[in-house]
């Protein structure tokens, strides 16, 4: 029930000039001083307002550093992942073999088959 009356009590009109005055205890927790500048960005049906020095937003990184997100997210996956065996036949343990290889469907269904 608190969270809902601290979510009330957040709150701030838009003037005529469009200005928006910070709440003072949104201010205070994220430190944003008179004169600091803040960044609108949009994030689907809302609009978020970030201090300045928070940090880029995500499309401000060059592709380089993307890239290192991308791995490092890529190998967080992985860690979480089981590893996984695999027998000769290309099927893993506890799995067993249908009949035909995946190579051998291919061949079946190519219009050169019989």
């Amino acid at each position: 029930m608190d969270s809902i009356l601290a979510l009330v009590r957040i709150m701030a009109r838009v003037t005529s000039k469009l200005q928006i005055t910070v709440p003072k205890a949104l201010a205070g927790r994220y430190g944003i001083r008179p004169g600091d500048e803040v960044r609108f960005e949009e994030a689907g049906e809302t609009i978020r307002m970030v201090p300045a020095g928070a940090g880029a937003p995500p499309d401000a990184l060059d592709r380089e550093a993307r890239l290192r997100l991308f791995d490092a997210a890529t190998e967080r996956q992985r860690a979480r992942q089981p590893v996984r065996i695999f027998h000769e036949d290309g099927h893993g343990p506890g799995e067993h073999r249908r009949g035909c290889t995946r190579d051998e469907l291919y061949e079946r269904g190519s219009p050169n088959a019989d």
